[in-house]
């Protein structure tokens, strides 16, 4: 990495087509999810601390932490990074001015097409495994720790519960509804791992994937995706969530006739980065409490 923690976290937008897609969500999970995007505000904020130098001496262990490659910090920001860059590259450039207004989504339906069902099932699928891998790249613990992720998932909050509700909400409910869960878990019951190969994000993001090959690649994916089901059916109904009460939501910030919720999801895709996002700031706040405890 060439930037340190603080830049990173110093440097995220305030406001943003992201920021308010996640900000939709606070509806549906109030009170969540803050957009802390200064660094010395998060040291105060996670360990209570006002004194300077003590806050000064916890930014520098989490400097030091976060450049240590020996441990998982830049492997875990690297995964977020990547996994929301191989679909978000294509309409940031155009969509970066529309901040502040009413963004016209139709009008961007001729640079648009929708994903294909599979090709979104997968995606779905390997954001997931991405937020299992930077788990323990965070944690050290060994990448293909699904357990110790569920266990750990049961108490995500802030940020990190925001990251995994626009997962289900962004990547799951707006562009398959209610059976989404079911659709995916059909395609990857019906994936090769030729084909998985042969994916874009996967490729972007294998080296760090569980699996002597694709094909035993495939049956992590699978098998950490068996094991969060339960938790993406039980946040759905403690949440109430709907795709039609999702796009009313978005409705605040984006204009579009309500038969185009495909078109809806393409278009998070190329304009948001929610996971690199909430990516930071978790990574930020992880370092954060570990050098409180380190200086």
């Amino acid at each position: 990495m060439s930037k340190a923690i603080y830049e990173l976290v110093n440097e995220l937008p305030q406001n943003n087509i992201t920021t308010l897609a996640l900000k939709s969500l606070d509806k549906f999970i109030p009170g969540q999810w803050e957009n802390i995007t200064n660094f010395e505000e998060m040291i105060r904020q996670v360990t209570g601390e006002n004194d300077e130098e003590m806050i000064q001496k916890i930014g520098d262990r989490a400097v030091w932490l976060f450049n240590d490659k020996t441990q998982g910090y830049q492997n875990a920001l690297w995964l977020y990074q990547t996994v929301d860059k191989t679909d978000y590259a294509l309409g940031a450039a155009a969509l970066a001015n529309k901040v502040g207004e009413k963004i016209k989504l139709l009008g961007f339906l001729n640079r648009l097409t929708p994903n294909n069902e599979k090709a979104q099932a997968i995606d779905l699928a390997i954001k997931l495994v991405v937020e299992v891998v930077a788990f323990c790249q965070i944690n050290g613990l060994p990448g293909d720790s699904i357990g110790d992720f569920v266990k750990a998932l049961g108490e995500y909050e802030k940020e990190a519960l925001i990251r995994m509700g626009g997962l289900v909400c962004f990547d799951g409910l707006i562009p398959f509804g209610a059976d989404f869960i079911l659709q995916i878990e059909s395609t990857l019951n019906n994936l090769s791992g030729k084909e998985l190969s042969n994916n874009s994000s996967f490729s972007q993001v294998s080296r760090l994937i569980p699996g002597d090959n694709p094909a035993g690649q495939l049956q992590f994916i699978h098998d950490s995706f068996s094991a969060v089901k339960g938790w993406m059916t039980g946040f759905v109904a403690n949440h109430s969530l709907t795709r039609d009460k999702l796009l009313s939501s978005l409705h605040n910030f984006i204009e579009f006739s309500e038969d185009q919720f495909d078109y809806v999801a393409a278009f998070l895709d190329m304009s948001t980065n929610y996971f690199e996002h909430t990516g930071t700031q978790s990574i930020a706040k992880s370092l954060i409490s570990r050098a409180m405890f380190e200086v």
